[in-house]
């Protein structure tokens, strides 16, 4: 018992976080009454899940704030964008790759919002060779086999889609205009409220366990990149009708409370933001 309340408050506070400070998920627990089949649950694939799920959250227009593990969602930002990291320590290759970065000091005020405006200023200034496409290596996905695994991924009653054809410059390969996702058949997002429910299909919850045939095969899929950021031609245009790429007017440097129309949005920047 005492593991088990032990393993609840840990993973209650640092992979599926919530916004009620002192409280914790009850679906925890539901994984940790059998503590030998902890190993059998793929938890990172659950912290994913969880975190897509929480990041479509913090969209909504009477959300504030976000949860989720955050520590996974920082270290993807200083892997991916070098104008973004903080310090990094020297560590054994042993080590986990996210304790080498040294938090930077948060600030507070005017000094935020200052620093706020600056950040959405560099997000939309930033070009394709300001992004590190493979910081795991081009082999990555050799190590890791279910990175390329493609269909809904978990976390109790939560899933969320992953694509890996989405962000084929990350292996390594050309970026290609990728297949439809697989989507739920239902979903419901009351008026008011920051949350939402989607309902899928049952038989999706058996495509976890055949990592065979629901595998992205990338010779298959594309070639690799002649330069890192590379893609295919009539991909621009497949992005433009699916994205808002910039946060800020491209005139006036002040926030907006809505993205641009895609029309409005520069070659250029398109090349960054399918990653």
């Amino acid at each position: 018992m005492e593991v088990q309340c032990y393993l609840f408050v840990l993973l209650g506070s640092t992979l599926f976080v919530d916004k009620s400070r002192d409280r914790l998920r009850p679906a925890i627990n539901l994984f940790l009454k059998d503590h030998r089949r902890l190993a059998d649950y793929a938890w990172g694939a659950g912290a994913l899940a969880y975190l897509y799920r929480q990041l479509g959250v913090a969209t909504r227009a009477g959300s504030k704030g976000l949860c989720g593990c955050l520590t996974l969602l920082q270290a993807w930002i200083y892997e991916y964008f070098p104008l973004f990291r903080p310090s990094q320590l020297p560590q054994s290759p042993d080590a986990p790759r996210a304790s080498s970065w040294i938090s930077p000091r948060l600030p507070g005020g005017d000094e935020a919002r200052q620093r706020l405006v600056r950040y959405r200023q560099l997000l939309d200034e930033l070009s394709a060779d300001d992004v590190t496409w493979t910081p795991y290596g081009r082999d990555g996905h050799t190590d890791i086999p279910r990175s390329l695994y493609t269909g809904p991924i978990r976390f109790s009653d939560i899933a969320e889609g992953y694509d890996p054809s989405r962000c084929l410059r990350q292996f390594g390969y050309r970026q290609i205009i990728p297949a439809a996702m697989t989507v739920p058949h239902d979903q419901y997002r009351p008026a008011s409220g920051s949350s939402y429910i989607v309902f899928w299909d049952p038989w999706v919850n058996q495509l976890w366990d055949n990592v065979a045939a629901r595998r992205l095969e990338l010779d298959f899929a594309s070639r690799l990149c002649e330069q890192p950021s590379e893609i295919v031609e009539e991909y621009v245009d497949w992005f433009l009708t699916r994205s808002h790429p910039r946060i800020t007017h491209p005139t006036d440097g002040e926030p907006q409370p809505r993205p641009l129309l895609v029309h409005q949005v520069s070659y250029d920047f398109l090349l960054l933001f399918q990653i």
